[in-house]
């Protein structure tokens, strides 16, 4: 088998020669592999045997001077400051009405270039499964917007400006990802999408609000993945074994990421409840 028919037989739950692999390392680890190896890129991934390769969307949009402190800015306009990832140094739509939220700054879809990803994606020559799409980390984005805490009692006292800076912001990812399809959804795989929803001791919200909120906005994605033939993996971390089954019932073909010391991540139990439903990957 090719790397990619191994990875989409895995996809199909059937039974593939081998189990598939993916490195997915942090951005310290790999560059130490490469030193201590004499590798790039590439010649890592063939030394591990990873059957995936991804392709990116490149921001070509605004260039913005940063604020004292901050070290980065998201496409949505929230400066970030520390090591790593990270924190928000503010969070602009945090006491927004319904009509400011409208009225933000969203970004253009057209700010991120796609031109080359279809050449990116062909230079594998059918011979890896493909990731693509926007990384669409919505939650995140949400929650860097408006706050951590506020958007929780957001979603009970003002529900709808909850409903609205999501759906704003997933409207602009769908935009991105379906400018990546319609130029190379011929040569991608998997629509490869990004949210963590749970916490070392379970989901970082229950089911009830989960289903209210996030599943809308997030079988949006899947269903656009799939509306081009694609099959669409998130990658979540840590525990959120509760929130499997609503994953499932909306459609979602993979899980990355699955964290055996996290809660209710035992790897038997998952595949043994949900094995025969989802791929889990990672």
């Amino acid at each position: 088998m090719t790397s990619r028919e191994r990875v989409l037989t895995a996809f199909e739950h059937e039974q593939p020669d081998r189990v598939p692999c993916w490195c997915g390392a942090s951005d310290e680890f790999w560059a130490r592999a490469k030193a201590e190896l004499g590798l790039d890129d590439e010649g890592l991934r063939a030394r591990f045997g990873d059957d995936f390769r991804r392709v990116y969307s490149v921001y070509k949009g605004p260039e913005y001077q940063l604020s004292k402190g901050a070290v980065s800015r998201t496409v949505f306009g929230v400066e970030r400051r520390g090591i790593g990832y990270g924190q928000p140094m503010s969070h602009p739509l945090s006491e927004a009405t319904v009509w400011e939220i409208r009225d933000y700054h969203w970004p253009d879809p057209k700010w991120m270039d796609v031109s080359k990803i279809g050449a990116e994606a062909e230079q594998y020559g059918g011979e890896y499964a493909i990731l693509g799409g926007e990384w669409s980390p919505f939650w995140h984005d949400s929650i860097d917007l408006m706050g951590m805490e506020n958007l929780y009692v957001k979603m009970y006292s003002q529900p709808e400006l909850v409903d609205a800076v999501m759906e704003h912001i997933v409207d602009y990812y769908l935009a991105v990802s379906r400018r990546i399809f319609d130029a190379a959804s011929d040569v991608i795989d998997i629509f490869f999408i990004g949210n963590d929803f749970g916490g070392k001791n379970g989901p970082l919200l229950g089911p009830t609000q989960f289903a209210r909120f996030l599943l809308p906005q997030l079988k949006r994605l899947i269903d656009l993945g799939h509306s081009y033939g694609l099959k669409v993996q998130l990658h979540c971390c840590g525990g959120f074994s509760p929130l499997i089954p609503l994953l499932v019932e909306a459609g979602l073909d993979g899980l990355h990421a699955v964290q055996p010391d996290c809660r209710g991540m035992d790897l038997q139990t998952l595949k043994n409840d949900y094995g025969d439903k989802i791929v889990f990957n990672g």
